[in-house]
């Protein structure tokens, strides 16, 4: 076993550290020896997002000491930025083993510094911790959760005071501290306990009226409140909730699966309590065939994501992917907004690189300003903050499951997402219509778009080389073409370079650096490479796209453009 990591086991069997640790150490010492090297090979990184990892003993696992010594180096940061003045900053958890002890540690660490804590009283969706950083004029904030993870991982999210993850410079500077954090005898562990104030009902109601505001046609609700609707908070956050937000917007007719719908960090009906696999999605899709249901939605443990469940032209259920919702989400609202006459000459929405280029389309035809911006809503939080003099912001959203509505938080919020979608079927309905109706009008009107995701783990200490060794390839080594057709421009996200292959032609991108390339071929197909930065793992994003004359087009069109997305995984050797 390499020195470095039986130097840092050590550390931990002699240092300050309580003796069910030292025991479990020891265990792993005889028992398994190669998860000791793993638990112990580096120190889990506290990234621009924060921490996620595995949850037990030793430096690169999530357990009470990293959490302790993230948050040290996190409080020295805010002590740093806010000298001389209160700090605020608010604390929530999702429903994952070990998710209320590590919010209490993070309370009680940041109380130990001087820092003012508002500490919720059990789980809350992570929406609600960024809503909560605004309305409790916060400085900064915390919530303990591995998101759509594994039930062995959990993680920890770190905001700003614009109730967004952090952003340059804070993310850097913040880790920089984390980092300087090299014992546990560093970390002040208590001392502060009259600085935690536990909130709960009034940050909820406060949340609950803000929701309640976003709705577009209330009316129209009323009208089709019997809509029935089948939502399962896959045992997480989303219980606390989403039924009542629902019942505020005024539909009668909810039904919980109830397997689900009990909090339960072991996640025990699913293998990834994720509403982007099937599976997670599958009791509520039983439950929403036997009732014959109108929609079906599905939250992930911190009530962050979400999916959807909706009936074809033959009345079978399909699952929307991201993409899909999106586009219904952000048409809704632009088209909802302008028959209503509430929208606005300023108005806005922003998605990231890798989610579907039909956004733009539809934005577009409604003179709306649409960005695009890096993956992750911190950089749709940051583009908020920089417009919001001039520009009056609608939706953002991205592929994974993800959208945020309004400007009153500043992350993705599944808890909004599910009442604006039961609205829309509401909306849909009233016209004697389907969503499903209304996503072929779009296809018709906008063009196709297909889209497809693979997503490759590479396991253990090589994983993250070999991942680099792919990228590096690609940057230094691009293909000229691929399934056949010329690769007109590469996107170099790192370097902040474009180009044209054809021409030669080079422009700056003007986004921050993130290790992305974007293969743009001749016929608009778009090829994305993204490494993860919580995980080894690296996700492929495709996007193609054809006309589409009238709705009968829809299963041709649909088969034309998957053996396109086949050939190029094919070529790429992703298969």
């Amino acid at each position: 076993m390499e020195a470095k990591i039986l130097e840092r086991a050590n550390a931990w069997l002699n240092g300050n550290y309580d003796q069910e640790t030292k025991e479990a150490i020891r265990k792993l010492q005889q028992e398994n020896p190669n998860e000791l090297a793993d638990a112990f090979y580096r120190n889990l990184e506290f990234g621009t997002g924060g921490l996620r990892g595995i949850m037990g003993v030793g430096t690169n696992r999530m357990n009470k000491y990293t959490v302790g010594m993230s948050t040290q180096g996190y409080a020295n940061y805010l002590k740093q930025s806010y000298p001389g003045g209160e700090i605020r900053v608010a604390i929530a958890h999702d429903s994952r083993n070990n998710s209320r002890s590590f919010a209490e540690i993070v309370a009680n660490v940041m109380a130990a510094n001087g820092i003012k804590v508002f500490l919720f009283e059990s789980l809350r969706p992570t929406p609600e911790l960024s809503f909560a950083i605004r309305h409790l004029g916060c400085q900064g904030g915390v919530v303990c959760t591995a998101s759509h993870n594994p039930k062995e991982y959990n993680g920890y999210k770190a905001y700003w005071n614009d109730g967004g993850q952090l952003v340059p410079p804070h993310d850097k500077n913040v880790i920089r501290e984390v980092e300087k954090i090299a014992s546990v005898d560093e970390v002040k562990w208590t001392g502060g306990e009259s600085n935690i104030t536990l909130v709960g009902a009034e940050v909820d109601e406060a949340y609950i009226q803000m929701v309640k505001g976003l709705s577009v046609y209330p009316e129209v609700i009323a009208k089709q409140s019997d809509l029935k609707i089948v939502y399962t908070p896959i045992h997480g956050t989303g219980i606390k909730l989403v039924p009542e937000v629902l019942k505020r917007f005024g539909f009668k007719n909810v039904h919980i699966v109830q397997e689900q719908a009990v909090p339960d960090g072991n996640f025990p009906t699913v293998v990834y309590p994720n509403p982007e696999e099937s599976e997670a999605m599958s009791i509520g899709l039983k439950q929403a065939k036997a009732l014959d249901a109108d929609i079906l939605l599905g939250t992930d443990p911190d009530a962050d994501r979400v999916g959807i469940g909706i009936k074809d032209k033959n009345g079978n259920w399909v699952l929307m992917n991201g993409n899909q919702t999106a586009v219904l989400a952000f048409n809704y609202l632009l088209e909802a907004r302008r028959v209503k006459g509430i929208s606005q000459k300023n108005d806005m929405v922003v998605k990231t690189i890798v989610t579907t280029d039909m956004i733009n389309r539809i934005a577009a035809a409604n003179e709306v300003n649409c960005y695009d911006v890096l993956t992750g809503f911190k950089w749709i939080a940051e583009l908020i903050k920089e417009k919001e003099a001039s520009e009056n912001y609608v939706i953002g959203g991205e592929e994974s499951y993800g959208l945020m509505i309004g400007a009153k938080l500043r992350d993705k919020d599944a808890v909004s997402a599910v009442a604006l979608l039961c609205e829309m079927a509401a909306y849909e309905k009233d016209k004697g219509r389907t969503l499903y109706d209304k996503l072929i009008d779009l296809y018709v009107q906008y063009g196709f778009y297909q889209e497809h995701l693979i997503s490759i783990t590479k396991k253990g200490m090589n994983g993250q080389k070999e991942i680099a060794a792919m990228m590096e390839t690609y940057r230094s080594n691009p293909p000229q073409q691929i399934n056949g057709v010329a690769v007109a421009q590469l996107l170099d996200y790192e370097l902040q370079q474009g180009k044209n292959l054809q021409t030669g032609e080079q422009w700056r991108i003007q986004l921050p650096k993130s290790n992305v390339l974007q293969f743009i071929l001749a016929d608009g197909s778009k090829i994305s490479a993204r490494p993860s930065g919580t995980e080894p793992k690296i996700k492929f994003y495709f996007s193609v796209h054809a006309p589409m004359g009238q709705a009968a087009d829809f299963e041709k069109v649909k088969q034309v453009l998957q053996h396109r997305i086949e050939g190029i995984i094919g070529d790429l050797h992703l298969g």
